[in-house]
């Protein structure tokens, strides 16, 4: 038996419980992880509303790193007592430890702990599909990010930032603009002050640019269209305001031809060779100093339900950990 967090019925974070859950030995192709530290997402308050449905009851989690337990048959790449980590679904990362398939997780290297590796892998492969894959951020790139002083977000402008782009982002509060701007947003803005459209075109002096990265959604729309130039890209990444409501496609014609792209995880990382490559440019990132996994809240997994109202009150910062 090992303690799992389930749910019974989608709603908000009191319908997660800690429970005894019998756990088998791996199957073919699977390992056992007894997880060490475990990552919080925004993803998981939408397995556990309802919004991305799951057959009930189900765990909950869906990044975390520790150490591989036991192996299953055909198992050849990974061994016992192996560091590793992952960020794949199907949720269940919120346990003490599981079975998962090794096409699914990665060794992770010396020189990064178990903690940061379990801060690191969803948000940090996101951000890494984000400036290194959907669109490429260049030297002389300015960009735009909401939510900056997320764990997204600060992964994103610390990047791009060392890429040779300008970096805006939105946040909500002084607080958070100083954590930004720590760590490379050039250009903090308080969208609960002032007019992100506004401000963003004052600070480049009236030029549009060529991408906005959006984990909001609702709030954001349509407004982040209107600093984007002819040809830009708008990426939507989450909808942690509520969902995009229906668009008309049109729309996208009268403001430049511009491009509209619904990014996942899931998509990027759907193979083994992507995942390791992935994997390899995000470690490489962090352990050469271009990027600082910001740790700023931990949690005792029994206080699951505290971390995500947390979360979804926007009391938290860059990443947080959970601890079995």
């Amino acid at each position: 038996m090992v303690k799992a967090i389930r749910f019974h019925q989608p709603g908000g974070p009191e319908v997660m419980k800690l429970e005894d859950v019998d756990l088998a030995a791996p199957g073919a192709g699977e390992v056992q992880i007894r997880h060490t530290a475990i990552g919080l997402n925004y993803i998981d308050t939408y397995h556990r509303s309802g919004l991305y449905p799951l057959p009930l009851p189900h765990g909950v989690g869906m990044e975390a790193a520790g150490t591989v337990a036991a192996v299953g048959s055909g198992v050849t790449d990974y061994a016992v007592g192996d560091r590793v980590a992952y960020a794949a679904g199907p949720p269940n990362s919120y346990s003490e430890a599981r079975n998962i398939e090794t096409a699914k997780i990665v060794k992770v290297p010396d020189g990064v702990d178990d903690k940061t590796a379990a801060a690191m892998m969803l948000k940090g492969m996101t951000a890494q599909y984000l400036i290194r894959q959907v669109y490429k951020v260049q030297k002389g790139d300015t960009i735009l990010i909401h939510a900056a002083a997320g764990g997204v977000g600060l992964i994103v402008c610390q990047w791009a930032k060392a890429l040779g782009a300008t970096v805006l982002g939105t946040v909500s509060s002084d607080a958070k603009a100083e954590l930004a701007k720590a760590n490379g947003c050039d250009h903090p803005i308080i969208y609960t002050r002032d007019n992100f459209v506004e401000k963003t075109l004052e600070i480049t002096g009236g030029k549009k640019l060529p991408v906005v990265y959006d984990s909001i959604g609702k709030d954001t729309w349509p407004a982040s269209l209107d600093v984007l130039r002819p040809r830009g890209m708008m990426v939507s990444f989450g909808q942690s305001s509520g969902p995009i409501p229906p668009v008309d496609l049109g729309i996208f014609a009268q403001k430049g031809s511009l491009v509209f792209t619904r990014p996942t995880l899931m998509t990027f990382s759907a193979t083994k060779e992507g995942l390791a490559e992935m994997a390899a440019d995000l470690f490489e990132a962090v352990k050469s100093g271009k990027v600082r996994i910001n740790i700023e809240q931990t949690y005792a997994l029994a206080d699951i339900v505290k971390a995500h109202q947390d979360l979804e009150g926007r009391k938290t910062t860059g990443s947080t950990v959970i601890l079995p």
